[in-house]
């Protein structure tokens, strides 16, 4: 019998659409979730709105923290949006 591990890495994501709209969501594979919205499988919005890239991420050590990140990105104005991922591709840039 194959044992299933416990996942202890969560991840929150936007991901920047096709005609410049933003989905969020929560995965525990980030490159196999984003790949299946680039394919047309993942998220019924992102199959009607075309998935164009991975623009921010945060990672969470529970499934539940994760989901209530989701929640409170999903919540945040435009704007909003657009400040945390401005934040985050300056810090990426940095690091690299």
């Amino acid at each position: 019998m194959i044992k299933k591990t416990k996942k202890d890495t969560f991840f929150v994501y936007i991901i920047e659409c096709e005609d410049n709209s933003y989905y969020t969501g929560y995965t525990d594979d980030l490159v196999k979730r984003f790949n299946s919205h680039k394919l047309g499988k993942g998220a019924k919005y992102t199959r009607s709105k075309k998935a164009k890239k991975l623009v921010y991420f945060e990672k969470y050590l529970t499934k539940e923290q994760a989901m209530k990140r989701e929640y409170e990105l999903k919540t945040l104005e435009r704007k909003e949006k657009e400040k945390l991922i401005i934040g985050f591709t300056e810090n990426l840039e940095k690091k690299v």
